[in-house]
């Protein structure tokens, strides 16, 4: 009987060390599948984190493309091809295209003075609709009326999209004076004078004198309005075009650079889309005063209540700018 007892109570102990081992190792299996999930969502959020920071690291940079001044060249080694040079220094392996309006050095200078403006956007937008290295997406500098020839581009020609446009001294809401003219050829700026001073609204010189087809006369607005062919046109003075807006909107970032000393511009504050009260030409009103800010024609308030409007200035003559200013300012905020 004794002998009974003792092989139950063993039969007993056996269930329950079995029913306890039972239960320690269904707890050790979902602890164990835990640790291992665990793990495996820490190795695949590192692995997706190194992978995401590897592809940017090997991503090429957006490509830069650069449009010169009035009297410059795209090539020119003083100018614009020592601006290429800097930025392919300091953006390892970036693709930088400085437009040529023509078929040489001399014919680009003059296209420059004497070559319609539409005329030169439909050019460039060719050009880079064409280009492979651009279908991605492109940043765009001009400088000075290089600046408001870029804008027409973004506001006209969306694809390739334009990212960031720079402005470097850019007459935004166009000039209304010429007092220095620069470039070496005298005779070139003295003819430019002489057909603004004939008529900056004449039809003719319109079409055929690139200076006049941003020329803001403040002191009669409504012949501004009516006969310019081009600055009236992509600042929304007449017929607001819907597409001109949202192009402009899309961009990441609008910046303008404004030359505090500047002796070039009449008015300087054009650089920062400024411009004289109509009627006079002494007081300015700048931007944010302005009927094409407030009722946004261009989408300017969009792209500044985002953030993505942005003024900048250099306290020196037209286009004096250091190339320490110029990495600091546009290239490491801008092109980076």
């Amino acid at each position: 009987m004794k002998e009974e007892q003792k092989e139950n109570d063993f039969r007993l102990h056996c269930r329950e060390m079995k029913t306890s081992l039972k239960s320690h190792m269904i707890w050790d299996s979902h602890k164990m599948a835990n640790n291992i999930r665990s793990r495996l969502s820490i190795f695949v959020s590192l692995f997706l984190f190194l992978l995401n920071i590897f592809a940017h690291c090997n991503a090429s940079p957006v490509p830069v493309v650069i449009w010169h001044g009035m009297g410059d060249s795209c090539c020119n080694p003083l100018s614009m091809g020592s601006i290429k040079k800097l930025i392919e220094e300091k953006v390892k392996g970036v693709y930088v295209i400085s437009l040529e309006i023509g078929n040489s050095i001399a014919e680009d200078t003059l296209n420059g003075f004497f070559m319609n403006v539409n005329d030169q956007v439909k050019i460039v937008c060719g050009k880079l609709a064409n280009d492979t290295n651009l279908q991605g997406g492109y940043n765009a500098i001009g400088f000075s009326q290089g600046g408001q020839f870029l804008r027409a581009v973004a506001q006209r020609c969306p694809n390739p999209p334009m990212l960031n446009l720079i402005s470097v001294g850019g007459q935004q809401q166009g000039v209304y004076g010429f007092p220095r003219c620069p470039g070496d050829n005298s005779t070139v700026c003295n003819i430019v004078r002489e057909m603004l001073n004939v008529g900056a609204y004449v039809s003719y010189i319109q079409n055929h004198l690139v200076q006049a087809e941003y020329w803001h006369d403040p002191l009669n607005e409504d012949e501004y309005k009516k006969a310019s062919i081009f600055l009236a046109d992509i600042n929304q003075e007449n017929v607001k075009n819907p597409t001109y807006k949202a192009n402009l909107e899309k961009l990441k970032n609008f910046v303008m650079v404004q030359f505090l000393k500047d002796t070039m511009v009449e008015p300087k504050e054009s650089e920062w889309f400024g411009f004289y009260k109509p009627g006079q030409a002494k007081d300015i009103n700048p931007l944010f005063e302005t009927p094409l800010y407030k009722e946004d024609w261009l989408g300017l308030k969009v792209l500044n209540s985002t953030s993505r409007l942005h003024f900048l200035s250099s306290d020196t003559d037209h286009l004096q700018f250091t190339e320490t200013w110029f990495i600091n300012n546009i290239i490491n905020k801008f092109l980076m």
